[in-house]
């Protein structure tokens, strides 16, 4: 059985807890928080500190807490020689600087505190700077997930790049689209079937081939009435930039 100890009681945080209770080969030893209590949405009967000298000791000390907090609670910790590892996508594995063994285990997902999860088909990718603390976090992250990598920091942070594209900012291209949607009286709910078919085919196909739309086509007659409609001037600036990119992308220059 493999005891850990999470260190941050936030979204990601609540996650791994729930998680790591219901795995019986894991054992959750401790939560250690900055609250004087254990918050809600947490197994009550984990045992919780406040007081980083009060840690108990694990295999597993996992960091979940913002990016700019980690080299802190790394400061903070009273012992050395024990593994620990951030869940951070951006961070490198050396913002772990000190007397302790390091890792990385990072869920690629996006967590809402009050959102249930699956973690079984969730990428889970690990590193390490020892061979034995690798084969830990494998260990670790099979027990959650079928989808598990050893990726390095620099492929890490162009992951999580290239998340923030596909999840962060198309979200707020669907924002866009709901804006536009009540400037014009018109429910969200029409886009939805398209945005799911979309997302769905990418199960078997490419975005590249599965680009559609007038400036795949280019349909200039289309994009030119599409930017005379639109009554936001920062609108019609994301709507030209991504016409052109798409363009270019597929061999076209008619603009």
């Amino acid at each position: 059985m493999l005891n850990t100890v999470i260190i941050g009681t936030g979204n990601l945080a609540s996650h791994l807890a729930k998680v790591f209770y219901e795995i019986e080969e894991i054992h959750v030893t401790q939560i250690c928080g900055r609250a004087s209590s254990l918050p809600s949405g947490f197994y009550s009967d984990i045992d919780y500190c406040s007081n980083y000298e009060a840690l108990l000791e694990a295999d597993v000390y996992v960091i979940a807490v913002s990016d700019s907090a980690i080299a802190s609670v790394v400061q903070q910790l009273p012992f050395q020689d024990r593994l620990v590892v951030h869940t951070s996508g951006a961070a490198s594995l050396e913002v772990l600087h000190g007397q302790n063994r390091k890792g990385v285990f990072y869920p690629l997902q996006t967590f809402s505190k009050n959102t249930a999860v699956t973690f079984n088909n969730i990428p889970i990718c690990v590193e390490a700077t020892q061979p034995q603390d690798h084969e830990i976090l494998l260990k670790l992250a099979h027990y959650l997930s079928d989808s598990v990598y050893s990726i390095d920091s620099d492929q890490r942070l162009a992951l999580h790049t290239a998340a923030v594209f596909v999840n962060n900012f198309t979200n707020h291209l669907y924002q866009i689209g709901l804006e536009i949607c009540e400037q014009h009286s018109l429910p969200f709910e029409l886009l939805k079937p398209i945005i799911l078919e979309t997302a769905n085919k990418l199960n078997s196909s490419s975005p590249k081939d599965l680009q559609t739309g007038p400036a795949k086509r280019g349909d200039t007659d289309t994009l030119k009435k599409h930017v005379r409609s639109l009554t936001n001037a920062r609108h019609k600036e994301i709507y030209n930039f991504l016409t052109q990119h798409i363009l270019s992308q597929h061999g076209k220059n008619i603009l």
